[in-house]
């Protein structure tokens, strides 16, 4: 009879903490001009003594405007000098001493990447993905899932070492520093989760949890989703049949909403859901209220952010905003400085505010993925909402899609192809296609201008096999863990391999 008073006192504990955890959180919250402010002083004091600090003259450095004349916006192939000497050992280089991990990613142009990962860098991280969960908590009240099993589909936590740094992907580095209370409760093994083939992995996990207690699932959606259609195949059931006690859903890296319907389909009922913004150079934001749009911007985790507006980014001098000149409704490219050692460095994504008070975004998409091959300006947003539009519309489920321009058709204008992998063929493709090309006309003018001059003609939807996006991913080894499909191309290189298995069939 001891082991269920146990785990009731672990949630009973769960809420108090949580009460904790939030009044802590309101005191930055509150005070965000001065936060970031201080975040920033904090950064150019601790970095002033480094190579890239003196190199960049941080001693000078006493206000934004400062940082601006000194330090340049980066993105990894122009931090890369630097990175190699700390990749080479050297210490003092981009931040104190050395880094304890390098999260190793791989780039488009410049092969693996390494982003350094510090102890301050980690230990952020680590809150984070606590303080999302115990903000749900106490905003809900719902702590019962603390007595289930939890999983986290994620990469390998075998870490590799390369002069004296630990090296591996950021989702296993973080099984690292799953808390000891929750240990007994998390879930695949330590075996299962080494294992690198992501289908054999898949399998596996479904070995180790299809009869365990499953209380909280949190991946990337589309992965996730492959976890759900295997246990569906393997015994006829919903996952909610499977899992009586699954409530809670955890995500990041891929925008839920276009597969929102076909995992209510699976699972069936609707969870809560909690969206967070990690990536390998911070955890950005997450989550925190459950009928509010966007995710808190993490502004205590030493981060300081920058904001350059995307149709002006590729300008000579883009302006470089801090949260006190940002707009809401506006398309940014978010620039970060860290405790890691990035300054003024490009991520790549592009946010959307959706409040100011407080400060609260979503992610657009990525400021290397759009499609204006005739001056359209696509972005992942617009047509990921045109999707969410569509299933709900049409009843429909989509597996995966992406975008690619189709610059010389055989017949006709040029136009957007559109390569969606559907769970059951759809007899009306032209009616859906009619309707996401309206839905895409009104939420781009630069799109409804290019159709109704008679420059594009309108989308055309290509089927892609089932398991087509799988096996594309497969052949490229970003099969499952962190990885995900581009919304969008401004090329067609990934069109160019899913037409292949399909003209072939």
């Amino acid at each position: 009879m001891k082991l269920p008073e146990i785990t009731s006192l672990k949630a009973l504990l769960a809420k108090p903490f949580a009460k904790q955890v939030e009044k802590k959180m309101k005191k930055w919250i509150s005070k965000p001009l001065e936060t970031q402010e201080k975040v920033f002083r904090n950064l150019i004091r601790d970095a002033a003594s480094t190579k890239f600090g003196k190199d960049h003259s941080f001693v000078k450095i006493k206000s934004h405007d400062d940082f601006i004349k000194h330090v340049p916006i980066r993105d990894y192939e122009a931090l890369k000098p630097y990175v190699e000497l700390v990749v080479a050992g050297e210490k003092n280089i981009l931040w104190k001493g050395k880094p304890i991990y390098f999260a190793k990613t791989s780039g488009t142009t410049s092969g693996a990447k390494y982003i350094p990962i510090t102890e301050a860098s980690i230990k952020a991280q680590v809150e984070a993905s606590r303080n999302a969960i115990l903000l749900y908590v106490n905003e809900t009240g719902n702590a019962s899932f603390v007595n289930g099993k939890m999983i986290f589909l994620q990469g390998s936590p075998v870490l590799e070492e390369k002069n004296g740094i630990k090296l591996g992907r950021l989702s296993g580095i973080s099984a690292h520093y799953v808390p000891k209370y929750l240990q007994k409760n998390r879930m695949p093994s330590w075996e299962t989760n080494c294992i690198e083939d992501w289908e054999t992995k898949v399998d596996a996990i479904i070995d180790e949890t299809l009869h365990q207690d499953m209380t909280i699932i949190a991946g990337i959606p589309s992965w996730v989703q492959m976890y759900f259609e295997k246990i569906n195949q393997r015994t006829g059931k919903t996952i909610n049949e499977v899992f009586k006690n699954f409530n809670l859903f955890i995500y990041g890296g891929v925008n839920f909403e276009p597969y929102r319907t076909k995992f209510e389909k699976l699972i069936g009922k609707k969870v809560d859901s909690i969206e967070l913004y990690p990536a390998s150079e911070g955890f950005f934001a997450f989550q925190d209220k459950q009928n509010e749009k966007g995710m808190l911007l993490l502004l205590n985790s030493g981060i300081f952010y920058e904001f350059v507006k995307a149709d002006e980014f590729f300008n000579k001098n883009p302006k470089r905003r801090t949260i006190k000149d940002v707009e809401l409704g506006v398309n940014y490219v978010m620039i970060i400085s860290t405790n890691a050692g990035l300054w003024a460095y490009n991520v790549g994504d592009t946010v959307e505010f959706t409040s100011l008070n407080p400060f609260r975004i979503i992610v657009t998409g990525r400021i290397k993925h759009f499609i204006s091959a005739f001056g359209e300006h696509v972005i992942g947003k617009e047509v990921e909402q045109a999707m969410q539009e569509t299933t709900k519309k049409f009843n429909v489920n989509m597996t995966e899609f992406t975008v690619a321009p189709q610059l010389n058709p055989i017949d006709g204008l040029p136009y957007h192809e559109w390569f969606i992998e559907f769970e059951k063929q759809p007899g009306n493709i032209q009616e859906i296609e009619l309707f996401i090309d309206k839905s895409m006309q009104t939420q781009n003018s630069y799109y409804f201008d290019l159709i109704k001059g008679k420059v594009l003609q309108p989308l055309k939807i290509t089927e892609v096999e089932k398991g087509g996006f799988n096996k594309y991913m497969s052949t490229i080894g970003k099969l499952g863990g962190q990885n995900k499909i581009p919304r969008l191309a401004n090329d067609r290189k990934i069109a160019n391999i899913l037409t292949k298995p399909i003209k072939a069939n």
